[in-house]
């Protein structure tokens, strides 16, 4: 078996090939700038190939850095959970990264049942619309939306990603929505997602422009639901977030068609933590909840009005 080079030197690869630069690598390690690109040297000499790429202000991993990198980084991220798992005050805590909507329509109204089972982990909850990377950020687990190919991460497939126009029962009153075609007449919530354009084709409305509409983007759906029930325009929502106002008519659903998007909702953490208790933990309920989840379904459409 070939033997290991220097750990000191893998070690300062891992840092500068996570940080793409040498001056960022010897602030986190606590060395220089000269002893980092020693170590870096040393080790393109031990495996007979440049590493990085020198430019004026930034280092750029080669092609045999590329290959190298990902396998180190599991490897020293294996490392930390490991020495984490043996310290009990990081595994009574658990960092969750998730969407405004998720965690406030389906999340948070659930996590009393995960703390009923696994009272000694504490949850902490992060809202962001950011793709985090979580090898380097303080996160143990993130709910995504997308297609499940991140590199490096476990990703477990959660439910679809629905869509389909809501509004108040006072708007529907001012329109007489025979058809979809008729939407147009009222204000549009956020006319500039793009689940607009596609569920508008799908019901048969083509060609349709837009972007002569002011484009109030909330940034959320769960605050667009919420300006829908207060009457301000249509909205384009996940159905299954809005089940309760849905069925206790604060939002009404005015025609039956629900489209399926593209990216789905997933859980992800990074594969070196997939053995630790508390994202074990979490992981299981999670996907138990999902199981028993009826809400997430295509629900029920409402009547057309």
């Amino acid at each position: 078996m070939p033997r290991l080079p220097p750990m000191s030197a893998v070690r300062v690869f891992e840092a500068a090939a996570r940080h793409q630069s040498f001056t960022r690598a010897a602030e986190e390690l606590g060395m220089t700038q000269a002893a980092v690109s020693y170590q870096i040297k040393m080790l393109e000499d031990r495996v007979g190939a440049p590493l990085f790429i020198r430019k004026p202000r930034q280092v750029v991993l080669t092609a045999k850095g590329r290959q190298l990198a990902p396998a180190v980084t599991e490897a020293f991220e294996a490392l930390r959970t490991a020495f984490a798992e043996v310290d009990e005050s990081v595994q009574s805590v658990l960092s969750i990264a998730t969407f405004t909507t998720f965690a406030s329509s389906w999340l948070v109204p659930r996590l009393g049942h995960f703390q009923e089972i696994h009272p000694s982990i504490a949850v902490q909850i992060a809202v962001s619309a950011q793709i985090l990377d979580l090898n380097q950020d303080e996160f143990d687990v993130a709910i995504r939306t997308g297609k499940g190919d991140w590199p490096g991460m476990e990703s477990q497939f959660l439910f679809p990603s629905l869509f389909t126009p809501v509004c108040s029962p006072k708007l529907l009153c001012q329109v007489d929505l025979r058809e979809p075609a008729d939407l147009l007449k009222l204000p549009i919530i956020s006319p500039g997602d793009p689940w607009w354009r596609d569920w508008l084709a799908a019901a048969g409305v083509e060609n349709v422009d837009l972007s002569d509409r002011p484009d109030h983007s909330l940034g959320a759906q769960q605050f667009e639901g919420m300006a829908a029930m207060a009457g301000q325009g249509v909205a384009m929502i996940n159905p299954g977030f809005f089940r309760a106002d849905l069925a206790a008519g604060r939002l009404i659903q005015p025609f039956d068609l629900i489209l399926e998007a593209d990216r789905s909702y997933w859980l992800v953490f990074p594969k070196a933590r997939r053995r630790s208790p508390k994202v074990q933990a979490f992981r299981d309920w999670l996907l138990s909840e999902v199981a028993s989840d009826t809400e997430m379904a295509v629900p029920e459409p409402a009547p057309n009005r």
